[in-house]
């Protein structure tokens, strides 16, 4: 894979952090304790600004356009958390945004979006990449890549930065995983500093990019993406994420939706946190497996959730 490892530093995660200070929340690190016993930290990025993590790297990419693509507006393609978190950055700067969003996404998400200003598209999602390429070259906009951007990888890596103050004894880091920009940008961060913490990825069973790609050694579609963590059934990886992720991250784990829907329900009931089902899933591995070495913290990345399924996965 022709990256190069220096594309993705500590310093530029470090520059991130200051540059998209005014504009993000320093999330809490808080005791998961009650979710999955002692030694367990909760990073809750759904308590972020826009609802996750992404707003980190829309921010970062956002503030470092040039004057010529600030002018041209700035065009992503998301199924509802890196929308809303481009087009709060757009509307901070500013700018035109146009989100391509695959047409089965919650309508919290969508309708988030158009809070912020931005335009939606929907598309099938067999249709996503073909679209966002059609728009963005129609209408001259710069693309803000969800994952496969280095400004945005180092706003996510801000994340890493913050947990390790919070919990500078960890053992453990486990990140959810779709198309990889949050967990290349966290292990940079920390295994940078630190190479003995051991990092890992969690994917649905159900949306295996990162799984199936390391297995193939390249880039490839994910054999099947049909899982209830939307927010992790990223369509393909790329050669930018997947590298730093053969490089610092320690281990990949597949977990079932059902899984992910239990983890859901005890952070909710446990320790009172609303998270997605890709907010959920870094929990699952806890729930089952107790050899996890502790501290561990799990990020949850995100909470932008539809509360009338919230309701209906924390009753079944």
């Amino acid at each position: 894979m022709a990256v190069e490892a220096g594309v993705l530093s500590l310093a530029a995660i470090q520059e991130a952090s200051q540059r998209v200070r005014p504009y993000i929340w320093s999330t809490p690190t808080l005791s998961g304790e009650a979710v999955a016993g002692e030694g367990a930290w909760l990073k809750a990025e759904n308590l972020q600004r826009t609802g996750s993590f992404k707003v980190r790297g829309a921010v970062n990419a956002v503030l470092q356009l040039s004057p010529e693509q600030r002018a041209r507006g700035v065009i992503t393609l998301s199924a509802g958390n890196h929308g809303q978190a481009l087009a709060y950055a757009a509307q901070t700067a500013g700018i035109p945004c146009v989100v391509v969003v695959r047409d089965d996404a919650p309508l919290a998400k969508l309708q988030a979006i158009r809070g912020y200003g931005a335009e939606i598209v929907l598309t099938p999602i067999a249709e996503w990449q073909q679209r966002l390429e059609d728009e963005q070259h129609r209408r001259d906009l710069y693309l803000v890549h969800p994952f496969d951007d280095p400004a945005v990888a180092a706003g996510q890596g801000t994340v890493g930065l913050e947990l390790l103050e919070a919990v500078p004894d960890v053992r453990t880091i486990i990140v959810p995983v779709g198309g990889g920009g949050l967990i290349s940008g966290i292990a940079v961060a920390l295994k940078q500093q630190r190479p003995d913490i051991r990092v890992i990825g969690v994917e649905p069973e159900k949306a295996p990019a990162v799984t199936e790609s390391l297995a193939a050694g390249h880039p490839v579609p994910p054999s099947r993406l049909d899982t209830v963590a939307d927010g992790l059934a990223a369509p393909y990886t790329r050669p930018f994420t997947l590298a730093i992720i053969q490089r610092y991250v320690d281990e990949m784990r597949t977990v079932t939706d059902e899984a992910i829907i239990d983890a859901l329900g005890l952070i909710a009931l446990r320790a009172k946190l609303v998270v997605e089902p890709a907010g959920a899933a870094a929990v699952a591995p806890l729930l089952l497996d107790p050899t996890v070495e502790r501290p561990v913290v799990a990020v949850l990345s995100g909470g932008n959730v539809d509360g009338q399924r919230l309701g209906t996965w924390i009753a079944s």
